[in-house]
Parts: C-alpha cells; structure tokens; sequence
C-alpha cells in the first residue's frame, strides 16, 4: 500500500453511519468502511477515468490532477453528499461525482454525470477500477464478473460488495485489471482470486452539450444474495430518487436539532457542518462514537484514530444534547455499557462491539469521563429509565474510582495522561475523576440511596481539596500538570543531583518505577479543572492565573491557536483547535467575550476548504495540520456556540427550511 493510495489528509467524509467513506477533493475515494465505522476497512484502490476517441491515448484518470484535470469540490449545501466537477484542456468531456450513502441502506452511490463541452460529437468509454482489499488484508479475495446481476463483486468471508450501474456495461475483467484499465481495454476474465477488477462503459457520439449519466452503486451485504439482492433494490429506482431521499434525510436531520444561530454564515456553515460530522461518525448500530475516520492504518505517524475513546464520546455527547440531539448520546451511553470491565474500569478505548483497542493501558480519566456525561446525560433528559438503566455501572465505576485513590495524596494513582504520552497522578485525570464521582453521588441521590452519595462526593471533596493544596505551582503561578511523573531513570537521577524532589517505588516483581514529583509543564488540560468539571470555580484566582499563563506559554507565535502543551513534540507541536476553543470556553465562562470570539473565530478560520475541522493547524503556515476531521474538535466548536448562546452573546434564530 502506497502513501499515494492511501493519504494521511483526507479532504471530505461520506455516509450513512454504516458505510464511512473518506475522499479527496478530486474525488477519489481511499477507505470505506462497512458495516460498522471504525473495522474493518475495505478499499485497496478506486479509480474512475475516460478513454476518448481522438483526444487519449491512454485512459486518463479524472479522479486526480495528472494529464491537467482540474477540480472545483464541495459539499451539497446542508448535507453529506460531496460533488467534485472535473475539466480538463485536454479533453473535451467534463465529470461532476457525487458520491453519498443512503439513509439506512446497505447502498453506497457513486453517481457520475458526462457532458460533451466540445463543439464536435465525441465517442468515450468510461473506466472503473475497482480493488477491494476487505478486512484490511491482501489475502484470500474473490473477484467475478456476475452476469446476471451485471456486477463486480467482490468477496471475502463474510464482506461482499456488488458494484454496478443501472446502465448496462459494456466490458469488464476480474483479477489483474489495473494495466489493461489504464489501456482502455478489458479482456472479459470471468473470476480470479485477486482483490480487483474493472467495468466500462461505452458511448458513442455524444453530441455538443450532451449529457450522460452513469450512476455506480457499491451495494453491501454480508452473504453474496444480500449483496445481490441490495444491489437489485439500488437500481429499482432511478439514481435521483436515491439521491432527493438523502439530501431530504440531511436537511430532516438538521432541521430536528437545534438550528444554528444568527451569527455570521461561517459561524452558522461550521455549526451545521460540525453536525452532519459528527452524525457520520456515530456507527448506526452500535452507538459507539469515533474520533476520526482512521487514516494512519499502518500506525507509521501515530497509535490509531477510528476507536471510541470515552473522553472524547463525553464532549461529543455534551455536545449533542446541547443541540437537541440527545438520541445519539443515549446510543452511545447504552453502548458503553458493553464496553466496561467487570472490575467496573473503561480502558483507554475501544471498537464499536466494546472490545478492547490497541492501548497504552489505564487512562482514569476514560472511564471518570463517561460517568460525568453519563449524569450531563441525564440533567439533559430527565430520563427515569436511562438513570435506572445506566446505574449498575456507575455503580461499579465510581467504586473503582474509589479504589484507585492514592492514600498519600488524595489523588488518582499514576495513569496514563488525557494525551496518552505519559504516567502520573495528573491534575487533568484528578478533575475528571471528580467530576466522575461528583455524577456518581447525584446518581445515588436520585434513588435515594444518601449514604453512598455522601461517600462518593467525600473522595471528591478530598481530590479537589489535593488539587487545591498539592498541585499549585507559586513559581509559575498555576496548576501543576502532575504529580508523581514517571520518567526514566536517567531523567531522576539527573533531577536528584539537582536538587530535585524525586521518587521510587518497586513493584511485585522488583522492578522500580522513577519518578519526579512534580511537573511543571503548562498544558491546556489544566483548564479541566474548571471547565468542564468544576473542580474550582472559574473566578477561583488559582484558574485565573493557570489560564493567564496557559495563554501566554502556548499561543504559536505565527498564525495563533493554542498548543497542548509546552515543547509538544506530536506532528511538530502545532495549534489544535480543540485546545483553542478549550480557552474560549473558559473566556465565555468568565464574561471574557471579546477573547473568547477571538478563540471561536480562529477556529472558523482555519476549517479545512470542504468545511470540517481538522485536529491541528501548522504553526507556520496555518495550513490543516493533521487528522480530518477530529469529532472532537466538532463538539468543542458546537459547545462554544451553544456557551455564547447561552450568555446572550449570540441570538438564537429560528429554524431555516429544509
């Protein structure tokens, strides 16, 4: 698999929260994935060009910018349904895509519109190379050509897909396609057991200003007659029946949230962008919630994104409810409740049938952050029998938390960070873990159950009052990031010769664990403690000063935004919009207006051209950065918006028509 296939920067997202397809602004389409959103991903390679009589000797591929194509991309206003159109010098037909799934359908539509921009007749053929690779493996794939259904089809185990058109085609090959595509040429193979194969379509003299449509449905199921059989449905109906029906299931969509407000068209663009995100990656049928569609499979740059983490899935779900779209975060919810330990912990993250991900191991802040939004959920909802629902895991989950307490300083014992680089007892996971109980405590007083309330809000008070008198920094006038931090033992034995405050511990197995006791190191999370989990108030002059002094260490000097934290060496250590928009949310919380829009505006900012936001921004030149797009960063932006709403900064409107 070559990087050229399968690019780190995406530029668009499709689907329908079964399939998830990822795509470039040429409109070349690099992942899908079925029938859940994380695993497995299916697609080796997808290509679409023109051969045409006269013009090309070779098929030109219009899906990307060689032999001079040009692309003009974006999103069908106020939905998923991305339209790229192609045009090129050197050919006289041009190509508008779009591509999109339909509403709870096992159908994903590539529909392709040829018009003759020339003065003469021209004579095409149209190409479509197909390579699926399901299960993100190169062995054991079938490829045939289905007579009877006019179809490719692809299989492996229990992941076949049936692509073709309501137009019948004229050539095809199974296994070995790639070179005789490129020639214009099928040779008619029947079946080979390789990942690809290719369908063309011919016309002949298409007249001036013609147009020709070409709808490629890729149809799912997990057993070749479902395949077939969603392949027959998809074209029961004209292409653009399927098409009105998903355009009206997004413009439905938004219209049952809560409608963007009046501010600026790029403030209220990004808001409902951010929902139709966020809706694709939130899988149909489970409810578990993604951080980003994954685009690093090999684990070359980083650990991995298309997993359910807790932290995020609690914003996400904030997020929602705030909007009106509280079903959603009950799925989620309900979901967790197959993702929880028997000892009553959530690890770090996991796929959408809970199991467990690829870790780093315990992350308390995972687990205290389900049973925060568990309780948002809730104060939401007023739903009787979700609380009555969720209770014998919070039940288990604040025990836990109980039991993981660090007799010595009040604090959670050493974990791994909300960044998931280092172990220690940090402030950030502290302010989870109370914000954890604190909902855990309002759980048991709901049903009435005061003794285990008092309990659990007694080991929250002893955290914040830790956080209070163990994790404040008077050299730097703000919070520590940690205490406890384990480092090598190099780094110790240089801190104590130093003077430093260090530590050890050993464990069962005689191996010793260094540490220092404090770190100082400035990071965005420290805002946590306030916002969202209220540890301190946010006019507590302890967050004043933490946050004057996060501002002024980690704004990028160049294009602005906020770092993580002090010498991140993630990606180049650039701006994230999710810690932007972290600051803005404790600007609005403390009346500080004109610096929180200044926040929200970089944000809009500095979206990526098809309107999605990514994870980070280089810190020289203010292009997208890294992972498109971050759910994450959707949910701090939604919440921002929905903040300033709420303090009078921005009008609510009324909702516009579908």
């Amino acid at each position: 698999m070559t990087q050229d296939k399968k690019p780190y920067l995406i530029d668009a997202i499709a689907g329908n929260s079964r399939f998830l397809a990822s795509l470039g602004r040429t409109g070349r389409l690099f992942r899908l994935w079925w029938p859940h959103i994380d695993y497995p991903q299916h697609v080796d390679e997808i290509r679409s060009g023109l051969f045409v009589d006269g013009h090309t000797t070779a098929t030109t591929w219009f899906d990307s910018e060689q032999d001079g194509w040009r692309h003009e991309a974006g999103y069908v206003p106020r939905t998923n349904v991305f339209r790229v159109e192609a045009v090129s010098s050197h050919v006289p037909v041009s190509v508008e895509t779009l591509d999109y799934a339909v509403p709870s359908e096992d159908i994903y539509v590539r529909s392709y519109r040829f018009t003759n921009r020339g003065s003469e007749a021209v004579s095409f053929r149209f190409l479509y190379y197909s390579s699926f690779r399901s299960m993100e493996t190169s062995y054991y794939h079938t490829t045939s050509f289905e007579e009877s259904n006019d179809a490719l089809v692809h299989l492996r185990h229990e992941y076949i897909f049936s692509v073709s058109s309501s137009n019948v085609c004229a050539g095809y090959q199974a296994g070995s396609a790639w070179s005789d595509a490129q020639d214009g040429e099928l040779d008619g193979n029947v079946i080979d057991m390789t990942p690809d194969g290719a369908l063309s379509w011919r016309f002949d003299d298409v007249q001036p200003g013609a147009v020709i449509d070409v709808p490629v449905y890729i149809a799912a199921g997990s057993t070749r007659q479902e395949a077939y059989d969603t392949l027959a449905k998809a074209k029961s109906q004209p292409e653009a029946h399927w098409r009105e029906l998903t355009i009206s299931y997004w413009h439905g969509f938004l219209a049952a949230a809560v409608p963007a407000p009046a501010a600026s068209e790029s403030v209220r663009e990004l808001y409902e962008r951010s929902l139709l995100a966020m809706k694709l990656m939130s899988d149909e049928r489970s409810g578990s919630v993604v951080a980003a569609p994954e685009f690093d499979e090999g684990f070359t740059r980083c650990g991995g994104y298309a997993y359910c983490w807790g932290r995020d899935a609690a914003f996400i779900t904030t997020a929602l409810d705030r909007v009106g779209l509280q079903e959603l975060s009950t799925r989620f919810y309900d979901w967790t409740l197959t993702a929880q330990d028997p000892d009553g912990s959530w690890q770090q993250r996991h796929y959408h049938d809970g199991r467990l991900a690829p870790s780093w191991g315990l992350q308390i802040d995972e687990g205290a952050s389900i049973l925060w939004g568990m309780w948002q959920h809730y104060a939401h909802t007023r739903d009787a029998a979700f609380a009555d629902r969720v209770w014998p895991a919070v039940a288990k989950g604040a025990d836990f938390l109980i039991g993981y307490l660090d007799a010595e300083t009040g604090l959670p014992l050493p974990s791994r960070d909300l960044w998931e680089e280092r172990s220690a007892e940090h402030t950030y996971s502290a302010a989870a873990v109370y914000g954890g109980l604190t909902a855990a405590a309002s759980f048991a007083r709901l049903r009435g159950d005061e003794a285990l309330a008092a309990g659990w809000s007694r080991a929250a008070d002893t955290i914040a009052r830790s956080i209070r008198e163990r994790c404040w920094n008077e050299e730097r006038g703000a919070l520590y990031r940690a205490l406890k931090l384990g480092v090598p033992e190099g780094v110790y034995r240089e801190a104590a010769a130093q003077g430093q405050p260090v530590s050890t511990s050993v464990n069962a197995k005689g191996y010793v664990t260094y540490a220092l006791e404090f770190d100082p190191v400035l990071d965005i999370s420290l805002l946590g403690v306030s916002v969202p989990f209220g540890v301190l108030p946010v006019d507590d002059p302890i967050m004043i000063s933490t946050a004057e002094a996060v501002e002024q260490a980690l704004t990028a000097p160049v294009v602005g935004g906020i770092k993580r934290y002090e010498n991140d060496p993630y990606i180049g250590g650039n701006p994230w919009i999710l810690t932007t928009l972290w600051l803005c949310h404790y600007r609005i919380a403390r009346g500080q207006y004109d610096e929180a829009w200044r926040h929200l505006q970089w944000a809009v900012e500095h979206r990526t051209a098809m309107g999605l936001l990514p994870e980070q921004v280089d810190q020289l030149t203010g292009e997208t950065a890294w992972v498109v797009p971050l759910t994450w960063s959707h949910a701090m932006y939604i919440l921002a918006v929905q903040m300033l709403v709420e303090h009078g900064q921005i009008p609510a409107t009324q909702a516009t028509e579908s």
